[in-house]
């Protein structure tokens, strides 16, 4: 089998397609859905939305093997490719029997621009020592530095302690500092229907919860805009706000609060596999804060992907000082507000870089 060592037993493939990493990498990812929603469901998406299962040549860990051992060599040598790819690590031990998918780093865009990298693992937190996870990291981040130009790299957003070693060696690596301040940190919790929590007020009347529909597009590109420039890092003009908003309301990935006609909040679920979605933006416009808007629509929307599209579970991040915290809370999504940290709840990072060609997500 060819490889690149990355640490005793380690070895790095490079996929320059969806189709390809998910060939290799589906049995790990669809055993660990929700942690893995982001790589799993950008790629899925690049092969086709809720692509079926047996699309994909690795259906088990023994089909993982043989597909490595058959590999070309060109898949474990670092190249340069200018579209999105995927890096796979693989450890390659004794003491099991079939390889074992260490980590995943994608580097993918979307429309309207680059998104970070991004990190993953299906080893828990407190599986994650700092004598494993940094050779392990440095090899991926001296393979990545192969495949693009520095200046891509201008963030990394995954697990805190994969993102905090990979940012410290990839700024000793190409001389771009840190940004002084994280550009999110957060926790990724989920809800499932044994944790989700029924309203305990009422819709008022007139109000509506409803999916986005074309004759919302000014409303809803404002709304877009105006969460995007709540982040600092990434705002969006009006007309690139449309640009999401229209896609978002085409791909019916976009539900409203209207009160009377006027859209007061919007919650889009965008991240989607097999039996797990992703909340990926919730906001609500400054003069209908505090009013029970985004509760009442985040609830419906979860309630909508658990009960009649039949998920398995609903995932999101929310940040750490977050007020909307609470509003997850009331929802049913685990390990917030101070609430015991379950399994599958987790601390994440996003590091931005200093003198790099910033991106949009």
């Amino acid at each position: 089998m060819p490889g690149i060592v990355a640490a005793p037993h380690t070895i790095i493939m490079q996929h320059d397609s969806a189709s390809d990493f998910l060939a290799l990498s589906y049995p790990t990812l669809l055993r660990h859905e929700a942690s893995s929603n982001i790589v799993f469901a950008h790629a899925l998406k690049r092969v086709a939305t809720e692509a079926a299962p047996s699309e994909f040549r690795c259906m088990s860990d023994e089909d993982v093997e043989t597909f490595l051992h058959s590999a070309e060599t060109s898949s474990f040598t670092p190249h340069p490719t200018p579209g999105a790819f995927w890096l796979t690590m693989w450890s390659l031990s004794s003491s099991h029997v079939y390889p074992q998918l260490d980590m995943v780093l994608s580097c993918v865009d979307w429309t309207l621009g680059n998104y970070p990298i991004f990190l993953w693992s299906p080893k828990r937190q407190e599986e994650l020592s700092p004598s494993w996870v940094i050779p392990r990291i440095r090899k991926l981040a001296d393979h990545l530095h192969v495949c693009v130009p520095s200046e891509r790299v201008f963030s990394v957003f995954g697990m805190t302690s994969l993102v905090r070693a990979f940012a410290q060696y990839w700024s000793q690596l190409t001389r771009h500092p840190i940004e002084p301040e994280p550009f999110y940190a957060a926790y990724f919790s989920f809800c499932t229907a044994k944790t989700f929590k029924q309203a305990d007020f009422p819709l008022p009347a007139g109000h509506r919860l409803r999916r986005a529909e074309e004759p919302d597009l000014p409303q809803v590109a404002q709304l877009c805009k105006e969460f995007a420039d709540d982040s600092v890092y990434f705002p969006l003009s009006l007309e690139r706000a449309k640009i999401e908003a229209r896609e978002l309301i085409a791909k019916r990935q976009l539900w409203v609060y209207d009160l009377d006609g006027a859209i007061t909040t919007i919650c889009a679920a965008t991240r989607n596999t097999h039996h797990v979605s992703a909340i990926t933006k919730v906001y609500t416009t400054p003069m209908w804060r505090r009013r029970g808007c985004a509760e009442l629509l985040v609830r419906h929307v979860t309630a909508h992907l658990l009960f009649i599209y039949g998920k398995e579970s609903v995932v999101l991040y929310v940040g750490h000082e977050n007020s909307a915290q609470k509003v997850y809370h009331r929802v049913g999504f685990a390990g917030l507000c101070g609430e015991p940290r379950v399994e599958g709840v987790e601390d994440s990072l996003e590091l931005g870089f200093v003198g790099t060609d910033r991106g949009q997500w």
